[in-house]
């Protein structure tokens, strides 16, 4: 038994709209293009193809999964992060495009030395310091995590795009590190929501993505709060901190920072020109 592709397709996009799934056409259509091998674009010089029952199975599981509310990029199975294709699963948070504007904001702080040494705080799929490696091979770079799941999806995402994983070490902030140890940049997309705001987050975010990598605390900035009070221990002299934040959070991270004796403190905007990303210097 066959269905036309644009029959199946529409009743798929009508499923995921009644169960409130955002941009459900468009979601239903990259899961088709997944389950048949094409672009999704040649979906539309398609329309009239039969669709065999091999493949309806796969799709229906797959529009299933996106109705329970399941992230699209769980369903693939990877996620694109700058030059990177990444697996993505329940270990880590799934990387948000805007995080990609970090690695642009660490290449203006680079310093000029010969082997600059960076440490990632919290590596979650390996997205940030992975794409320190390929696009600053001259960087030293390490990373860690609370969970050892994290570090392996890390090593499997190393591999996955021919890169040599970072230095990891298991741990909660500065934790696996001697006390001596200094680095030129700490980077970090720690956690920062509200932990009274978690349950009322969409479904892909507060029933897939790990707890541990959304709550920052009561108000949501205390552990990028305690992340910096860390780092200005752990700076080579003239270091950054570079950490994403929630655009709200920026004015009490800042009166901490200059509080604790930073030099300075700038803010970087996002994609739609909200306070995204904390900069603090030694």
């Amino acid at each position: 038994m066959t269905q036309p592709l644009l029959d199946v397709l529409t009743k798929a996009s009508d499923y995921l709209k009644q169960k409130g799934v955002p941009q459900a056409r468009l979601d239903a259509e990259l899961l088709l293009a997944r389950v048949l091998g094409v672009k999704r674009l040649d979906l539309y010089l398609q329309f009239d193809r039969p669709l065999v029952e091999k493949e309806l199975t796969g799709y229906r599981d797959f529009i299933r999964r996106r109705g329970q509310r399941e992230p699209l990029q769980h369903i693939e199975g990877e996620v694109e992060f700058r030059e990177l294709k990444l697996k993505a699963d329940r270990r880590a948070l799934i990387p948000r495009s805007e995080t990609e504007l970090i690695v642009n904001v660490l290449k203006k702080y680079l310093p000029s030395v010969d082997c600059p040494r960076i440490l990632e705080i919290g590596v979650g799929t390996g997205a940030i310091a992975l794409s320190v490696i390929r696009e600053m091979p001259h960087a030293e770079v390490s990373a860690s995590d609370i969970s050892e799941l994290c570090l392996e999806l890390t090593r499997e995402n190393a591999a996955l795009n021919g890169l040599a994983p970072p230095n990891l070490f298991l741990g909660s902030l500065f934790e696996p590190f001697p006390a001596e140890q200094r680095w030129h940049i700490i980077v970090s997309n720690p956690p920062y929501i509200r932990e009274g705001d978690i349950a009322s987050l969409e479904p892909e975010v507060r029933d897939f993505d790990p707890p541990l990598a959304l709550s920052g605390g009561e108000q949501g900035w205390e552990l990028p709060a305690a992340l910096m009070q860390g780092a200005f221990h752990r700076l080579e002299s003239g270091g950054i901190l570079l950490m994403e934040i929630d655009p709200s959070q920026f004015k009490i991270l800042k009166e901490k920072a200059l509080a604790q004796g930073w030099i300075s403190v700038e803010s970087v905007q996002d994609y739609q020109q909200k306070i995204r990303f904390f900069v603090a210097n030694l």
